[in-house]
């Protein structure tokens, strides 16, 4: 069975950290183009940070530049998002989602080449961001 399963998410202070996980089963990252979303309440899903698990390229969204940053373990085909300094407007449920690569990677991370049509999505996983 293919699937993905977030996991790290929790309630966290303003400024803290958390580190979020999203392991694969059923199939191996290769040649796949992976990516966390998130969607807050009464907004629309919106995509945060990818990465090619071809070349290693990552590509964020500028609300998350310089406090986010997405890598790889291949080895126990999971994907991690780790996040820094977040914010309260960082809340949201976050979702991991991927698909074979055959774009440029901005092309998933903007929403039409992983959606909800297209490529393997996890359950998500809530972030809380509040004092």
């Amino acid at each position: 069975q293919v699937q993905l399963v977030e996991s790290g998410g929790g309630l966290v202070q303003p400024g803290g950290s958390l580190r979020l996980s999203c392991a694969a089963s059923g199939f191996t990252f290769d040649y796949y183009a992976i990516g966390w979303f998130r969607q807050a309440p009464g907004k629309e899903r919106e995509g945060v940070s990818c990465i090619s698990s071809n070349d290693g390229s990552t590509y964020y969204a500028d609300f998350v530049k310089g406090r986010f940053t997405i890598f790889t373990d291949i080895a126990k085909n999971t994907v991690y998002l780790q996040m820094n300094n977040l914010k309260p407007e960082d809340t949201a449920v976050y979702y991991c989602a991927a698909a074979r690569q055959l774009a440029a990677l901005h092309y998933y991370c903007s929403g039409y080449g992983l959606s909800d049509h297209h490529g393997t999505w996890g359950q998500g996983t809530r972030v809380t961001v509040s004092s």
